[in-house]
C-alpha cells in the first residue's frame, strides 16, 4: 500500500457520536464532533462505522450531516483501499484510529459519552 499522508478514522454512532438510544438519536457528543470536523479539515479521512441498517443508518449520516459531520465513506472502506487490495472489499473496515465505545479509546475522546466536558488536542 502507497504511503498517506493522512490518517482514517472509523467512528461508530451509537454511544459514541451520541448518547446511546438506539432506536431514536441521543445527545451528541459535540467535542468529538468537533473533533473530527477539525481532523476532516485537516485532510484526514472520516468513516462511519456504525450497526444501523438502510434507513437508520440514513437518519444516522443526516444527523452528523446537520451537526457540519460528512464523511468520506459509511460502512465500507475507502476507495484508495479497495484499489490497494485490488478491488477485494473486506468485511472490517480500515483505518488508523478507531473510535467505539465498545473499544478502548484514548481518554480525549471521551467515549463513552460525557456532555459536560470538551475535547482537548490529541
Amino acid at each position: 500500500m502507497a504511503r498517506r499522508n493522512y490518517q482514517i478514522y472509523a467512528v461508530d454512532f451509537d454511544g459514541t457520536l451520541c448518547a446511546n438510544a438506539f432506536p431514536e438519536i441521543g445527545e451528541p457528543n459535540i467535542a468529538l464532533i468537533n473533533h473530527l470536523i477539525k481532523r476532516r479539515n485537516q485532510g484526514n479521512k472520516i468513516i462511519l462505522w456504525t450497526c444501523r441498517t438502510e434507513q437508520k443508518r440514513n437518519e444516522a449520516v443526516e444527523w452528523c450531516r446537520s451537526h457540519g459531520l460528512e464523511f468520506d465513506a459509511v460502512n465500507e472502506n475507502l476507495p484508495e483501499i479497495l484499489e490497494a487490495w485490488d478491488g477485494n472489499e473486506s468485511r472490517k473496515i480500515f483505518a488508523d484510529v478507531y473510535i467505539d465505545d465498545k473499544a478502548k479509546n484514548k481518554p480525549g475522546y471521551h467515549v463513552p459519552f460525557v456532555s459536560e466536558v470538551t475535547l482537548n488536542e490529541c
